[in-house]
């Protein structure tokens, strides 16, 4: 089989095993706090979302983790000094069901410490699905202003696992995330080729 008709069939299987969610997941409403365990091919990590840190950013991410949004993420940026960035869905239907769905920007009420989580953005009211983790403190990301948005707003932390963050493939750096577009558009498989090794979030769950 040819490459580019190779491409075309894991395309077409990517788009038809797609598990794209209702509507009604939009609705729902984070608890005060909870917790996510994240299996990740380096080992797991728990983390505890606090929705006073930022109401909107908890619901999003609590909808996310509920409909399975992040399982099997590429974890497509490692900076060991700066962040671990993921959150973009191996399949194209299921990123074009939730593109459109931005979130408002909220203050940040939480400093970016080491193994804080916080939504990633583009602009102003931006924030959808990415995020990164902070692999150490970063508090030039508390007052670092961008596109007319100052900081970036911490949804959860980090309390358990947080050595993990240390084990994740580091060797393409941010390089993924500048051709991003491709993920979007062709799925894992597309920089699995062009990035051999980049670790995943296997799965991501609600424990209480």
């Amino acid at each position: 089989m040819k490459k580019g008709l190779l491409l075309v069939s894991i395309f077409v299987f990517y788009t038809a095993t797609a598990q794209v969610p209702s509507p009604a997941v939009l609705q729902q409403k984070a608890p005060e706090t909870f917790r996510a365990v994240f299996k990740t091919t380096k080992g797991e990590f728990v983390i505890e979302a606090n929705r006073k840190w930022s109401p909107l950013g908890v619901d999003r991410l609590y909808q996310l983790i509920s409909s399975g949004f992040y399982n099997n993420n590429l974890l497509f940026r490692v900076e060991p000094g700066f962040v671990t960035q993921f959150g973009i869905a191996p399949d194209r239907a299921t990123n074009r069901f939730w593109d459109p769905k931005k979130i408002k920007d909220e203050p940040r009420l939480h400093k970016n410490t080491k193994g804080t989580l916080a939504f990633a953005r583009g602009g102003k009211n931006d924030r959808c699905t990415q995020l990164f983790i902070n692999n150490t403190d970063n508090p030039k990301l508390d007052t670092e202003t961008r596109l007319g948005v100052t900081g970036y707003t911490p949804v959860a932390r980090i309390i358990k696992g947080i050595g993990v963050l240390s084990k994740f493939n580091a060797r393409y750096g941010k390089k993924p995330a500048l051709v991003q577009d491709s993920l979007y558009k062709y799925g894992n498989f597309y920089f699995e080729e062009r990035f051999a090794g980049l670790d995943k979030v296997i799965s991501a769950k609600i424990i209480n």
